[in-house]
């Protein structure tokens, strides 16, 4: 039986032990198709961190982990500071990987079954006012960008917050997805499904205007993608991030603007403005409602808010 690794002498993620053979984490990864890159990704880092510190130990492959071991890895990275939202997502990583390991073949029990992490502090989404929302889309471009550019973002931003598309979603539209006479756009979300989502007025002026003035001067020949970069590549999310964050930097200073601060401000004024939690759910794309619950809660956390400031015996 091989003994628990002493919590001193535990790394926190990483190890120059090889353990990618041993524990079948490139497999397992690859098992992971209807995840987006990002959760696969972290997925992989994450039981590629735990086999690293098993194997301080001698436990050297996933047959010989054991429950214990597990918990006694939790509560190590508690002791590491972690914050609990963090220990959690590996909790579910370790509980998906050992799983899959039982479904190949490899492991004849899961060791995680049961197991559970309590998860964050319940931290609501970041939310802009509409004020702030109108000198986000409205205001100067931040700095002597050519208006053909200045095109192209109004269209990312319009669609970032007019339908509340994810990043990648955007990242990956091409010109057969957009419709902008009927106000719709065909979207390729998580696990490769399709919807089809309203675009707003302002989305289809700004995407409009894009087409007419700005595209042609970024997009190669023959492309059928929509977006580009000043390099006259696709418009990456990275690419997406970066512009987001400058736009929120010169013209809402203080703030941190990301483009899923524009979705969750989306799903929030719509559950403020009277929309139906499951027609919000469609149009975000979440599996489960329940996902889409805590914006309820944001709602109601403002609602609250606003009493407190303006009742005069709140």
């Amino acid at each position: 039986m091989p003994r628990t690794p002493p919590l001193a002498d535990a790394p926190s993620v990483a190890s120059s032990v090889d353990v990618a053979d041993a524990w079948h984490v490139d497999a397992f990864a690859r098992s992971l198709s209807s995840l987006s890159s990002h959760t696969v990704d972290a997925y992989a880092s994450d039981v590629r961190g735990f086999a690293s510190w098993a194997s301080r130990a001698g436990i050297g492959e996933p047959s010989a982990v054991r429950r214990t071991i597990v918990r006694r890895y939790l509560a190590f990275l508690t002791t590491r500071q972690y914050a609990r939202r963090s220990i959690a997502r590996k909790a579910a990583a370790l509980r998906r990987y050992f799983a899959w390991l039982v479904r190949a073949g490899h492991l004849g029990a899961d060791p995680t079954v049961g197991l559970q992490a309590r998860g964050g502090d319940g931290r609501l989404p970041r939310v802009l006012e509409r004020r702030d929302l109108e000198v986000l889309l409205d205001g100067p471009t931040p700095s002597e960008e050519p208006p053909w550019r200045r095109r192209r973002d109004d269209a990312v931003l319009e669609l970032l917050y007019g339908s509340g598309l994810r990043v990648g979603e955007v990242a990956g539209l091409s010109l057969d997805r957009v419709h902008v006479r009927s106000r719709r756009v065909l979207v390729l979300g998580k696990g490769s499904k399709e919807r089809d989502v309203p675009i707003s007025e302002y989305a289809a002026d700004a995407i409009g205007a894009y087409l007419r003035e700005g595209r042609s001067r970024m997009a190669p020949e023959g492309s059928r993608h929509l977006f580009f970069n000043r390099r006259r590549k696709p418009f990456s999310e990275r690419d997406i991030r970066s512009m987001v964050h400058r736009y929120g930097a010169t013209l809402l200073p203080g703030r941190r603007v990301t483009p899923h601060t524009l979705r969750h401000s989306f799903a929030t004024h719509l559950l403020e403005g009277g929309a139906d939690i499951r027609a919000v759910q469609e149009l975000l794309g979440h599996a489960s409602v329940a996902t889409t619950q805590r914006y309820t809660h944001v709602s109601r956390r403002r609602l609250f808010d606003a009493y407190g400031r303006a009742h005069p015996r709140a």
